[in-house]
């Protein structure tokens, strides 16, 4: 009996270790994830014949991997179940995988407090791009302070592990209702966009630009509070140096991107948080995003070119009002967006308390008083770079038709009126 239950925590141990073992070989690509099915099978009718072997040794006697790549494996994940690898705190499970990091539920032990912990993979460490890219995103974190942005607490490397302790939010993220097929009614969206636009403002106010604002990034904790996360791309706006150094490459990511992030150009600002915000609205009320396309490529072409879809066109419950808003934070031209997050804020909250977007009002006249008078178009965008590391990008899109057709338009009604002038000057 005493055997069997000595037997029973190792074999519960070493199903645990199976199955992040089973993880890390598909996520470091050593062998696909049917491979690793297709052992973890073999494994489980080994063991209804009471012949007990690790997946490890499945894979192994397989030819799948090699033993020192489990043995390697193996080395990884015992350095990152010790909470002495990072003093200080205690690590604990695995709350997710990036494409960047792994983020782990953690305590603090001075504090006894439940923290998240972003560990950078072993592998990454190597690359001082992405290491630069890491501790960036901690400094830009530890600049801010709001109610609506994931507090940054630490940053520091132990036993060759790059890591970011932040504030552990009890939660999930806006995207995982948006997978699940939800369609936010208007109020519950405005409810986390202006949220959102206030960590933005925030944001703003210290110099910081997040340049990918998305459902990824942000969480809802139990409580329903919002907050900004993951600084990975936040750039500060006077900072020139890295602004050229980014020059013709689009950050971002491919559904949420201002078409000048798309371009690569240098001089990034705030207008390109509420461009993505404002696409990160369009997806929460509609149920879909602005643009779709086949490859990411496709989708930028799209926000560079293709007029948007009013969403009070899709969804007809909204206010126009909203669809007003949405129009003017998306629009392809930056001059034609809000001239501030604060502007944009006053907005928000007047749709909330019943009243007319006044700014937005404001924006669509201007644009369309500026179309009217002749104003100089833009040439027509060619063929968008894939995303970023991307070379060249197009320049700025041609205006949508419609204001040459107003244009006609108002011409003609011109010339009736000098009709009916002369003709009741005859009478």
């Amino acid at each position: 009996m005493t055997d069997r239950k000595a037997n029973g925590r190792s074999e519960g141990h070493g199903s645990s270790m199976d199955t992040e073992l089973g993880r890390l070989v598909v996520e470091r690509k050593l062998a696909t994830p049917e491979e690793v099915q297709e052992c973890a099978h073999i494994r489980k009718e080994l063991a209804q014949k009471d012949n007990e072997r690790s997946l490890a040794a499945v894979l192994v006697d397989r030819g799948v991997v090699t033993q020192r790549q489990i043995d390697r494996l193996k080395s990884d994940i015992d350095a990152l179940r010790r909470g002495q690898e990072i003093p200080g705190y205690k690590l604990g499970p695995k709350l997710g995988s990036g494409a960047m990091a792994h983020v782990f539920r953690a305590t603090q032990l001075s504090l006894d407090r439940p923290v998240a912990i972003k560990v950078l993979p072993r592998q990454l460490s190597e690359s001082a791009e992405y290491v630069q890219r890491f501790y960036k995103e901690g400094r830009a974190a530890a600049k801010l302070n709001h109610a609506n942005i994931v507090q940054a607490i630490d940053v520091g490397e132990a036993g060759g592990y790059h890591y970011f302790v932040m504030e552990y939010v009890d939660g999930h993220t806006l995207y995982d209702e948006l997978a699940a097929g939800k369609v936010f009614t208007e109020a519950e969206a405005l409810r986390i966009i202006i949220q959102m636009a206030r960590a933005l403002e925030h944001a703003h106010a210290h110099g910081l630009i997040h340049r990918d604002v998305k459902p990824k990034n942000i969480m809802i904790t139990k409580e329903g509070v919002a907050k900004l996360a993951d600084m990975g791309l936040a750039r500060q706006a006077s900072d020139v140096a890295a602004a050229q150094a980014e020059a013709g490459r689009a950050f971002g990511t491919p559904y949420y991107i201002s078409p000048e992030q798309i371009r690569g150009e240098v001089d990034i600002d705030f207008r390109s948080d509420i461009y993505s915000l404002g696409a990160t609205l369009y997806h929460m009320v509609t149920g879909q995003v602005p643009f779709e396309g086949p490859t990411p490529v496709a989708v930028m072409q799209k926000h560079l070119k293709e007029p948007l879809l009013p969403p009070d066109h899709i969804n007809t419950s909204l206010s126009a009002g909203l669809g007003e808003v949405v129009e003017v934070m998306m629009a392809k031209d930056r001059d034609r967006r809000y001239g501030s997050t604060t502007d944009l804020l006053l907005d928000l909250e007047a749709i909330q308390a019943g009243r007319p977007p006044l700014q937005a009002r404001r924006a669509i006249d201007g644009g369309l008083l500026k179309g009217l008078t002749g104003a100089k178009a833009p040439t027509e965008a060619a063929e968008p770079a894939p995303a970023a590391p991307g070379p060249e990008l197009p320049p700025e899109p041609a205006p949508p038709a419609v204001t040459w057709i107003l244009l006609a338009a108002l011409l003609v009604c011109i010339g009736v009126i000098i009709v009916l002038a002369l003709m009741l000057s005859r009478m």
